[in-house]
């Protein structure tokens, strides 16, 4: 559509020309006629109507066509011989040279910066003059002052909408050059004393060649207006200076580069010009500048097409309805009650903390110079010297690397990524790019090389989980952060890559909200060997980027944690000093060797110790937990790196094992010793294995972050650490952010143990969570920040947030900074306790706020596992997050139970469970949900994906197989009450509700009808009487069934069966009970028949049922009081049961539970006699009590309902 522009000419056209043209707009759009067709017809109508220019030949004239950007060259223009045009072809082929001549003319105009100029003779020649800086300043500002939108993959041209009502799109499509010429609007000249023919065709050639992709300027650019008529009295020349002016302002745009990027927001801020788009609307002419589609001369299009488009954009064009939920005007945050704070709760009372400095690096060690030079050392110095051993899932030694191999093999990767990997002839790869490395957790040998070769070769590696399926969970967001980090390169092995998900033709599959990759088998036989005078040029002790560790957050967003060759070699050097690593010693490592601690120990800090590090798969401690503890007795491991699970699994499996010893360990570093369980794994493997050559001060629980990277480490005794402490604190003061020292004989306390002391050259403080980061007192509970040079730079191109958390500027309560650099957030909450030991008793992403207090999701999920984990609880696996509800956090528990586990056993455990985080957190819980085993989301090593398990809660994709919903316990902050409005009827609900905002009180369900009037519906009111009357008019209709647990039909019972039933039940009441009208009786069935059977036959005789759930047969010390309980409570006279029930109350074991003889009368309903009433109570009126409902709280308390004969009846 480049070729269809306005006409040119400076008189308008005939009428019947006009027409044509419009016949052939009309063609064109509706497909009948093609664009060669359009332009060949089009251009013998104008062939005789464009003006003649001086010093141009009228043989070029025959078709004014202005050229798109893709015609353009820089090539001056050559003078065309005059060659007669009566042939319509060789009209037709000077028509096509007319446009190339005129484009190639303006762009030699531009570059000698030519005008026009006037002579004498009142015409008008070129002349070479300098064109007005000024002018073109001035151009530039108003480039530069607009801060224009983002192009549109489509734009109408019949819409002008300004820059401040336009919305950026999210895409852009466009060329440099397109963008080079694009025209905001028309500059308009100094009105001075001009030509009338030339200066409108100057104007419109340079106005009509300014896009190929929009219709015109006005209509494709949002902030454009429309073109107006040039000006009589503008000269040429200045309309010539204004219009060079306004193209050398674009020429002259230079592209702005930013590394690395914000991935926060879609708009680049220094892009002030709009691209136009590469494809154009095929039926929108250019020129339209009105609200009606037109022709090039104004001509309007009459056509079913342009209709569809005007309709369609006079609906567009209506204000969008908003949703139902606008219309109402109850403001919630007011209407809710709000929290009043406790004037009893605790208040910190200490003095301001200060900077904890820990001890600084030895000096006078030698120190190697980096990373990659120590490597190097060991790889020629040492190079049979073991560095990496690798396990299969049988626990056999399957390869172990030497430093030699992992020199050499590095060498070949970084060669390979530099010189053998080429786009077009240049190196694919750059210094500096991305790359993902996809191992699995079997694999350390090849991801150990893989990392090592692209520190060598200057690359940054980004490890992540090998994506087993395109569904895996949080495999979305992976995606995201290789895309925001510009990966397009993921190194394997030849196994994983045959392991991953294919798609039809063979490929690896194209992961969902992944980036295009390129994988690369970096296995011995697809590297290359480099020449022996090639040596790799890497710099690894500078402030550049020296791998990125992903992470996933609270709301279950990932983001990549940048970490610098300083701060790794600093890393690597701090924990040489803490842990006491020295040469040749032994590490059996038993975490996830990407990232976290067995990254840092396993991969980084052992290269620099030449230590020898055995690697247990995770597969392997599924199949044998004793594993990690063979390795350590047959390796006579020095140091051991567990998590406090890997403890308690191997105490399930160690009573068969008696020829294993620790008595070679000097440390044993749990990782995860900021967790509340983990001091309870700790203390429970040390009484175990004590006995085995096991000591008290080997156990060193550590703290770490992949912000901060390791925070803190207890050091054994030789080390210089001091004793090990443990603080027993309040749960009711740690909800308020306060230290209260309790004692262990409470239920309400956490026992927590210190993480040891920081890190050397490291310095430490405690600031508040929420607002500046003021200074705790010694007695608060606040985040940990730490400054020092081996923390983490920042999140990926996330500047914002980088800021917050990468550079933290802690001030003290008169607002001074306390240091000189700024500190990094930890995301851990603790406090500094005595001997400058760290506490850590929770983490910011587990932190739930209810109201005023905070909860801590991992001290939920102890409390929940208390409660006999290992016979209900699959595995121990529990999940424990917040939904936000009413403005205010609650917390939903989701479990997975054993696959034996009956629905008894499942709402008795959830009931105790809910009893034990009320008692002990003082909170409700919102829901507590149970799952089939093994159906909860998995990260990468067997835990449980919390993120996506969130998720697919809020989704409702859990599909839970028992469900507890308890909101009446924990949402307190209900909306207050509505008031009842007068006659309130259906305009009044739609003018008051909907628009007026008033919160009616009431809404009335359809009236029931009027059956009282008639004498059948007097007669059968309650619900004895309807059985009655059932009996004996549909006496073999089924009105019940009992299904088995295989769901076949164990017992039945129909109209009469269940009257006869009754009778007997009333008349044993009545003649073995003794009862009279308006006793009360307990119904202790399991459900069933014979529940209902005795039910009605309380209502036959006048008692009131109490339904009672049985005690359970296994569990009477627990079940059998609440039964006991509702019975004194309820005031039953007599206790209705199976034989089964009666002969469990009178056992020996109820009677250890309660006195069993002040049971009252108990009769068995079995074996009653076949004995008729004399007649049917009938109650005197619908207010007499027809049954109770007890039931007991999830907080142990005992409520019950009564309800009427009137609200049992029909």
């Amino acid at each position: 559509m480049a070729d269809r522009g306005c006409p040119l000419e400076a008189a308008p056209l005939p009428a019947e020309v006009r027409e044509s043209l419009a016949e052939l707009e009309l063609e064109l759009s509706e497909g009948d006629i093609t664009q060669k067709g359009y332009e060949k017809k089009r251009a013998k109508l104008l062939a005789r109507y464009i003006p003649l220019i001086q010093g141009i030949d009228p043989s070029l004239q025959a078709e004014n066509r202005i050229p798109g950007p893709s015609q353009t060259t820089a090539a001056a223009p050559k003078q065309q011989k005059s060659r007669p045009t009566a042939s319509r072809d060789e009209r037709f082929r000077s028509a096509n040279i007319q446009p190339m001549f005129i484009w190639l003319l303006l762009v030699w105009l531009l570059r000698n910066k030519f005008i026009w100029t006037q002579d004498s003779n009142k015409s008008y020649t070129l002349q070479l003059v300098d064109v007005h800086t000024e002018a073109v300043q001035a151009a530039l500002a108003k480039y530069k002052e607009r801060k224009m939108p983002m192009p549109s993959k489509r734009r109408s041209v019949l819409v002008h909408s300004s820059v401040e009502t336009y919305t950026p799109p999210d895409t852009s499509s466009a060329s440099e050059d397109e963008g080079s010429l694009r025209r905001p609007g028309r500059l308009t000249s100094t009105p001075l004393q001009s030509h009338s023919s030339v200066e409108p065709w100057l104007d419109r050639v340079i106005q009509g060649s300014s896009t190929s992709s929009s219709a015109s300027s006005t209509s494709s650019h949002p902030g454009g207006r429309p073109t107006t008529a040039p000006s009589a009295a503008a000269t040429p020349g200045a309309a010539a200076t204004t219009a060079l002016a306004g193209l050398e302002a674009h020429t002259h745009i230079a592209d702005l580069h930013s590394a690395p990027p914000d991935v926060t927001t879609g708009l680049v801020e220094h892009s002030y010009f709009e691209r136009p788009q590469v494809a154009s609307v095929r039926s929108v002419p250019r020129g339209c500048s009105g609200s009606m589609l037109e022709t090039a001369d104004g001509v309007p299009v009459n056509s079913r097409v342009s209709s569809k488009i005007q309709q369609l954009l006079n609906t567009l064009k209506r204000p969008k309805r908003p949703p139902l939920k606008e219309f109402f005007v109850d403001d919630f945050e007011e209407l809710l009650e709000v929290q009043q704070p406790d004037p009893n709760q605790p208040k910190p009372e200490g003095s301001e903390t200060s900077v904890l400095r820990g001890e600084p690096l030895t000096a006078g060690v030698p120190r190697p110079p980096s990373l990659l030079a120590t490597l190097q050392r060991w790889g020629t110095t040492q190079p049979k010297s073991p560095c990496l051993t690798a396990l299969d899932t049988t626990g056999k030694a399957v390869y172990t690397l030497t430093y030699g191999k992992l020199w050499s093999r590095s060498l070949k990767l970084a060669y390979t990524l530099l010189n053998k990997l080429t786009s077009k002839n240049e190196p694919l790869l750059k210094p500096g790019d991305r790359v993902a490395l996809v191992f699995p957790n079997s694999d350390p040998v090849m991801f150990m090389v893989a990392f090592y070769g692209c520190l060598l070769a200057e690359l940054v590696p980004v490890p992540i989980e090998v994506p087993l399926t395109r569904k895996d969970a949080g495999s979305q967001q992976v995606g995201f952060l290789l895309g925001s980090c510009g990966v397009f390169l993921a190194l394997t092995t030849d196994a994983c890559q045959k392991g991953l998900p294919k798609a039809q033709t063979g490929e690896v599959a194209a992961f969902k909200g992944w980036p295009p990759l390129s994988w690369l088998v970096i296995d011995g036989k697809h590297l290359a060997k480099p020449p022996k005078d090639w040596h790799p040029l890497a710099q690894d002790t500078g402030t550049g980027t020296a791998y990125i560790e992903y992470k996933t957050s609270k709301e279950g967003s990932t983001v990549g944690v940048t970490v610098s060759h300083a701060s790794l070699l600093a890393q690597c050097r701090a924990l040489t000093q803490a842990c006491g690593y020295s040469e040749a010693e032994t590490l059996t490592n038993v975490l996830d060797f990407k990232r976290d601690a067995g990254l840092w120990h396993g991969v980084l800090t052992s290269v620099m110790n030449r230590m020898h590090v055995v690697s247990v798969p995770y597969a392997l401690m599924k199949a044998n937990p004793l594993s990690w503890i063979q390795k350590v007795c047959f390796y006579k491991a020095r140091a051991a790196l567990v998590k406090s699970r890997d403890m308690h699994w191997s105490l399930l499996a160690q009573r068969g094992q008696r020829d294993v010893s620790l008595s070679s360990l000097r440390m044993l570093i749990v990782a995860d010793g900021a967790n509340p369980w983990s001091i309870s794994s700790c203390d429970a493997f040390l009484n175990v294995f004590q006995s085995r050559g096991l000591r008290p001060e080997v156990i060193c629980p550590c703290a770490s972050s992949p912000e901060a990277l390791t925070v803190a480490i207890r050091r054994p005794p030789d080390l210089g650490g001091p004793p090990p402490r443990k603080a027993v604190l309040s749960m009711n003061g740690l909800s308020y952010g306060v230290i209260r020292v309790d004692t262990e004989e409470k239920l309400s306390v956490l026992t927590v143990q210190d993480v040891g002391q920081v890190m050397p050259g490291a310095n430490v403080c405690v600031v508040k969570l929420e607002g500046t980061p003021y200074l705790c007192k010694t007695d608060e509970v606040g985040e940990i920040c730490v400054s020092s040079s081996a923390t983490g730079t920042a999140y990926y191109g996330l500047l914002g947030i980088t800021k917050n958390v990468f550079e933290a500027v802690p001030v003290t309560t008169g607002g001074a900074p306390i240091f000189d650099r700024p500190f990094t957030r930890t995301g851990l909450l603790g406090f500094i306790g005595p001997d400058n030991l760290v506490f850590i008793v929770g983490k910011l992403d587990g932190l739930m706020v209810t109201g005023v207090r905070r909860h801590n999701a991992d001290d939920v999920v102890a409390t929940a596992l208390a409660v006999e984990p290992m016979k209900f609880v699959y595995r121990g696996r529990i999940a424990v997050f917040s939904v936000t509800v009413l403005h205010d956090d609650r917390i939903v528990l989701v479990a997975e139970q054993r696959p034996d586990a009956s629905e008894e056993d499942s709402f008795q455990w959830m009931s105790r469970v809910l009893q034990a985080i009320d008692s002990i957190h003082q909170v409700g819980v919102y829901c507590l949900a149970l799952v089939p085993a093994n159906t909860l989301p998995k990260a990468p090593l067997g835990g449980i994906h919390i993120s996506e398990t969130k998720q697919r809660f809020l989704e409702g994709t859990l599909h839970p197989c028992n469900v507890l919903m308890c909101p009446h316990t924990c949402v307190t902050n209900l909306p207050k009450p509505r008031q009842k409005q007068p006659e309130v009827g259906p305009a009044s609900m739609i003018v008051g509700n909907l628009v007026a905002g008033k919160r009616i009180a009431q809404a009335s369900g359809r009236e029931l009808a009027h059956l009282e009037d008639s004498d059948q519906a007097r007669k059968f009111l309650f619900l004895a009487d309807v059985l009655q009357w059932r009996a004996h008019t549909t006496p073999d209709h089924p009105l019940f069934l009992l299904l088995n647990a295989k769901g076949t039909v164990t017992s039945t019972a129909t109209c009469v069966q269940l009257h006869k039933r009754a009778e007997r039940v009333a008349a044993a009441l009545m003649e073995k009970g003794r009862l009279s009208v308006g006793d009360h009786v307990a119904l202790v069935y399991p459900p069933g028949v014979d529940l209902i059977a005795a039910f009605y036959g309380c209502l036959y005789c006048g008692c009131v049922p109490v339904t009672v759930r049985p005690p359970h047969p296994q569990n009477l010390g627990t079940t059998l009081p609440t039964v006991k309980m509702i019975v004194e409570v309820s005031k039953s006279a007599c206790v209705l049961t199976t034989q089964a029930v009666t002969r469990l109350l009178r056992s020996k074991e109820a009677a250890a539970a309660v006195d069993i003889r002040t049971w009252p009368t108990i009769l068995d309903t079995d074996d009653i006699p076949k004995k008729k009433i004399a007649s049917v109570f009938r109650p005197p009126s619908p207010d007499v009590l027809a049954y109770l409902d007890f039931s007991v709280s999830t907080t142990g308390i005992l409520a019950g309902v009564k309800a009427g004969r009137g609200g049992s009846r029909l």
